[in-house]
């Protein structure tokens, strides 16, 4: 419990993606520049997500954050429940709510030990399960909460990535929020060992942050040089090959 609370504090210190505007928190410039930001230097999330086809169907979110994509699945008319272990997240998530006057939920609660009799035609969860003390049970619990034939979505921190060799080197921070207690890394093995109660398991490995992170700090948009005079083609290849994000589909 100590290792949740650990996690708890650091998320509520600094909710995920809470610097990706430099407007008032809680205003609607503010919650429109944080979405813009995160598909822009995430583009792969709108692919994956594929927010469109949830019209009508019972969506949870595992880790909502501040509550950007709850605010596209729910623009796209899905019935939308967004879950966080951050009380601070679930608070900024339900100004957003407020302010584009959505129709969802966002409560504060820690999915290893959430459950519900509610069945769900998605479970959706980007970069989030590889903070949690104890995925397996996050799992368990994330299969229990889905209809028969439900898909489950996540995202996980690839081990053979450009990123982890970086980090291994002492070239690289671990996380653009530096200090997270939790960030584990998995292979592709790994992954097929956790979703062993899953079918249909496909991972997809994709993105390669190109940007200088302290110019980005201040909102600039300068790549490294490396990447600056790479081809797109070979800069795709090495995201295939070693990006740092393991996008995983499978159902129940």
């Amino acid at each position: 419990m100590s290792l949740i609370s650990e996690v708890k504090d650091y998320w509520n210190t600094r909710p995920c993606n809470i610097k990706h505007s430099d407007k008032e928190i809680g205003s609607k410039e503010y919650f429109e520049e944080v979405s813009k930001r995160k598909y822009l230097v995430e583009p792969h999330i709108l692919q994956f997500a594929s927010f469109e086809i949830y019209k009508d169907k019972r969506v949870l979110e595992v880790g909502c954050g501040i509550g950007t994509a709850g605010q596209t699945f729910i623009e796209n008319g899905a019935i939308y429940k967004g879950i966080d272990i951050s009380e601070k997240s679930i608070d900024i998530a339900k100004k957003r709510q407020n302010v584009f006057n959505l129709k969802g939920e966002f409560i504060v609660e820690n999915i290893e030990e959430y459950s519900t009799e509610e069945k769900f035609n998605l479970i959706y969860s980007f970069g989030v399960l590889h903070h949690t003390p104890n995925i397996k049970k996050a799992i368990d619990n994330i299969y229990n909460m889905l209809e028969e034939g439900g898909e489950f979505k996540l995202m996980l921190y690839a081990k053979n990535s450009l990123k982890m060799f970086k980090i291994n080197d002492g070239l690289d921070q671990y996380e653009a929020q530096s200090g997270v207690p939790i960030a584990d890394t998995f292979t592709n093995k790994e992954i097929y060992d956790l979703l062993k109660d899953f079918k249909n398991i496909n991972i997809l490995q994709t993105h390669i942050f190109p940007y200088k992170i302290d110019e980005y700090k201040e909102y600039k948009y300068i790549k490294e040089e490396y990447f600056e005079c790479m081809s797109e083609e070979l800069f795709k290849c090495l995201e295939k090959n070693l990006g740092w994000h393991l996008c995983i589909r499978c159902n129940k």
